[in-house]
């Protein structure tokens, strides 16, 4: 592929995506974005908030100018080559004030949970646990227009590079809520909830492995696709590498809003741990499974997948379509 044809190819894959997906992120912007209280703290020390969340939309241009201007200043110039190390420095920077945010929230709902427990039902008592919920119900709030954020400026550079970004630990998980909290007990209990569905999610399972030397990831997000299509409410389970084919794949769960369900390795198990968590994805019930070539430990997880009879796709090394120009 020349280099004017891979230039046009990604301005149509722009345009496609401005034209096919905006609704889709409108959408999502609008939920991310929804006011759950009329007051809020962003911290423990902070006055109570009034001002409204910003508008939903005008976030959404806001990420599309600021990724997309990246690419376009530098495009054509001698730093173009940096443009994808600077898009993608923007965006996890979207992701790590996620992660931030999301630790402040859980210590917040554990100060909650505390006063809770010590409460004597006095004024101070009320005020003080009125003011810790105020203070994590705002930094749920803020996590998940944040997230949002980081989703779609993910997506905009999966289409500007032709490669989909993927975060180097971690999953992207969004868990916007959508009902209003009254009581401090039921807004523990519907965090709590809302966190157990996010880390043990219910429905069919389909399982991804593959190699950490991993080139052409198109092939790979349209057999995830067909699944998709398939299996609409489908789960998807990896090996939980950061590089390589499960990148692509919760680059993919991501782009898709799939729950992903990373299986790290359990280091204490030695030399086995690998086939240890490959026994583990089977023990999902997996409805189907994608093996990509790369270690033993694919290998073993593919003759698995054929024992058990899980219906499976294949994919080997010498079968990817490299990318050029």
């Amino acid at each position: 592929m020349t280099t004017d044809t891979a230039t046009a190819a990604r301005f149509a894959d722009i345009a496609g995506f401005f034209t096919e997906e905006t609704r889709q992120a409108s959408d999502r912007f609008a939920a991310a974005f929804a006011q759950t209280a009329d007051t809020v703290r962003l911290g423990s020390s902070d006055e109570a908030i009034t001002a409204d969340m910003p508008d939903p939309l005008a976030m959404q241009l806001g990420v599309e100018l600021m990724v997309t201007t990246l690419f376009d200043l530098l495009r054509d110039t001698r730093l173009e080559a940096l443009s994808e190390r600077l898009a993608w420095g923007l965006v996890h920077s979207f992701h790590r004030l996620a992660d931030q945010l999301d630790g402040e929230a859980d210590r917040a709902a554990r100060q909650v949970g505390q006063l809770i427990r010590e409460s004597d039902g006095g004024e101070i008592a009320t005020a003080n646990l009125e003011e810790a919920q105020a203070l994590c119900h705002g930094l749920d709030e803020a996590r998940e227009a944040i997230a949002c954020m980081r989703d779609h400026g993910a997506d905009l550079f999966r289409v500007e590079t032709g490669r989909p970004w993927s975060a180097p630990r971690g999953t992207l998980v969004s868990s916007k809520r959508t009902a209003s909290v009254i009581a401090a007990t039921d807004f523990l209990a519907a965090r709590r909830n809302r966190r157990n569905e996010a880390l043990a999610p219910q429905g069919p399972v389909v399982i991804f492995s593959g190699g950490q030397q991993w080139e052409d990831h198109a092939q790979l997000w349209e057999r995830l696709d067909q699944i998709k299509a398939r299996v609409p409410s489908m789960l998807l389970a990896t090996t939980a590498q950061t590089k390589g084919c499960d990148a692509i794949a919760a680059a993919w769960a991501a782009s898709r809003k799939v729950k992903l369900i990373a299986f790290t390795l359990n280091h204490r198990l030695g030399q086995r741990a690998g086939f240890a968590r490959n026994e583990a994805l089977l023990g999902l019930k997996p409805v189907e499974a994608i093996v990509c070539e790369g270690s033993g430990i694919q290998s073993n997880l593919a003759r698995l997948v054929r024992e058990a009879r899980v219906p499976a796709h294949f994919f080997t090394l010498a079968g990817q379509q490299r990318r050029t120009g």
